[in-house]
């Protein structure tokens, strides 16, 4: 695509790169700032602060005041103020998205899905605490009672990634409110604008000041956060290597955690094949492949290996790299340097190992930064290659052949991310099959590795350094509620 010219910096609202501490908006205490640039653009669209320990003692102290008084707000009343939330948050889905796309590089069609999905997580989680009840328990002794209930746990540490900056926020925030909890946010210093113009809806909806603070960061803020002794518990969604981190820094927190994934793709001799590449395309330009279920390796039975390359060099030739504000747009730049550094690397393996490139192979020219990158797709991978066993994290497609399901579900389990899989197939036994014994948290089959519903527990797989707990529906409310126990002795 030829490329077009992309929207400016300033003609986006930015309404806050301050600090969000106890329902203000505030310089860091040390006046530092770093600049936010935008990977579509090159240009500074901001200057946000950056906390430190002052502003982070601050935020938890905020915190845990607010939580005592909202775990005893009942849940009927928490929940008609998150519906508000999630109204406020739809009604500025237009200023909301435009930013998003211009800090994070999602094509805007993404970043308004994006904006959707933030407000009917807080639908969702206000209905579902709800109906989150305990339940009677028989007594051996006949003079007791006995009950369970859910209470939260306290103060969260939040730390977001900043594919889905937003939305990310919302996956801890909705169950997190609703079951009576407080949170101290954590999103990257390059990507913390979006989140910071959403929150600013929660005072409006009649949200405590306090209950929610936003300190944007980077690694070194991180450790101090969850390491916080004000902090109770932490969700993270990132990196494995990142997580193992912050567990190791933690303790014994309640924690949730939802790391790396690089899930396999399998797709059987009986498969729609064309369908399949169309899928596992669609799965790696997603956010230009920065999903954490992405499609990270296709495993194709021998037999249609010819016929699935082809239809993938078809598939990755019709996605329209460009300028995200622009309608035709499918693939918008990579988000930062490093990230895009990765894909460098794992290519540049795969070209010294003889791997074919079908499609693609490296950085777009001709654009306003470097962070353009070309679909790829990769054929003749081999299973112990950066691309197979990495988390490459970028729009790539690489290809492993084998001749029976057996060495497919061999080489698909042979890995330590398998976060989410998929297979393609007709056969039902099949696909039970690989249902069961695929070890990844969710297998999809005969859709996008990539799928993804609010109200669908997503999580990672024992065994694994894919992480634990689940994001969605009920279940997190689960993980951020303490399960307690009554008892009363009867005369």
């Amino acid at each position: 695509m030829t490329p077009s010219p992309v929207v400016a910096a300033a003609d986006i609202l930015v309404p806050h790169s301050q600090l969000y501490i106890a329902g203000d908006y505030v310089d860091a205490a040390s006046g530092e700032t770093t600049d936010v640039v935008s990977p579509v653009t090159g240009e500074v669209i901001a200057a946000v602060a950056v906390p430190g320990r002052e502003d982070l003692d601050r935020a938890v102290a905020s915190a845990r005041e607010a939580q005592r008084a909202w775990s005893r707000v009942g849940v009927w009343q928490r929940a008609a103020i998150l519906h508000k939330v999630g109204d406020l948050i739809a009604a500025k889905r237009d200023e909301l998205a435009h930013l998003l796309t211009l800090e994070q590089g999602k094509p805007l069609t993404e970043s308004y899905a994006d904006i959707d999905e933030t407000a009917q997580l807080f639908h969702l989680h206000s209905e579902d605490a709800v109906r989150l009840h305990g339940e009677t328990l028989p007594a051996n002794d006949t003079h007791k009672r006995m009950w369970t209930f859910y209470q939260g746990v306290g103060t969260w540490a939040i730390v977001i990634p900043w594919n889905f900056p937003v939305l990310m926020f919302a996956e801890f925030a909705a169950p997190g409110l609703a079951t009576g909890n407080a949170l101290v946010v954590k999103p990257p210093t390059h990507t913390p604008l979006t989140l910071l113009a959403a929150v600013e809806v929660l005072e409006e909806a009649g949200v405590p000041a306090g209950l929610v603070s936003v300190l944007p960061g980077e690694g070194a803020f991180g450790a101090d956060l969850v390491s916080h002794p004000g902090i109770d518990a932490i969700g993270f969604i990132g990196s494995s290597a990142t997580a193992e981190r912050i567990v190791t820094t933690a303790g014994l927190k309640r924690s949730i955690i939802e790391a790396s994934g690089n899930g396999p793709v399998v797709v059987l001799d009986d498969a729609d094949v064309e369908a399949a590449a169309r899928a596992a395309v669609r799965g790696a330009y997603y956010n230009a492949g920065q999903v954490c279920c992405a499609t990270g390796r296709v495993l194709v039975a021998s037999s249609v290996r010819e016929r699935f390359v082809e239809a993938a060099r078809a598939a990755a030739q019709a996605a329209v790299l460009g300028d995200p504000f622009h309608a035709a747009t499918t693939l918008g730049p990579m988000n930062n340097h490093a990230a895009a550094s990765k894909v460098d690397a794992h290519l540049a393996e795969a070209r010294e190992r003889g791997f074919e490139f079908v499609v693609g192979g490296g950085r777009a020219s001709g654009f306003p930064t470097d962070l353009y990158y070309d679909f790829t797709v990769v054929d003749g991978v081999a299973p112990d290659a950066l691309l197979s066993v990495a988390e490459t994290f970028g729009p790539v497609v690489p290809i492993i052949s084998a001749d029976t399901d057996d060495e497919l579900l061999r080489i698909a389990n042979d890995d330590a991310l398998g976060l989410q899989g998929a297979v393609f197939t007709k056969d039902l036994s099949r696909a039970y099959r690989f249902v069961e014994q695929m070890r990844t948290g969710q297998v999809i089959v005969n859709d996008s590795n990539g799928f993804w519903d609010i109200n669908m527990p997503f999580g990672g797989v024992g065994g694994s350094r894919t992480g634990w707990g689940r994001i969605g529906g009920k279940h997190t409310l689960l993980d951020m509620s303490d399960l307690r126990t009554g008892v009363i002795h009867l005369d």
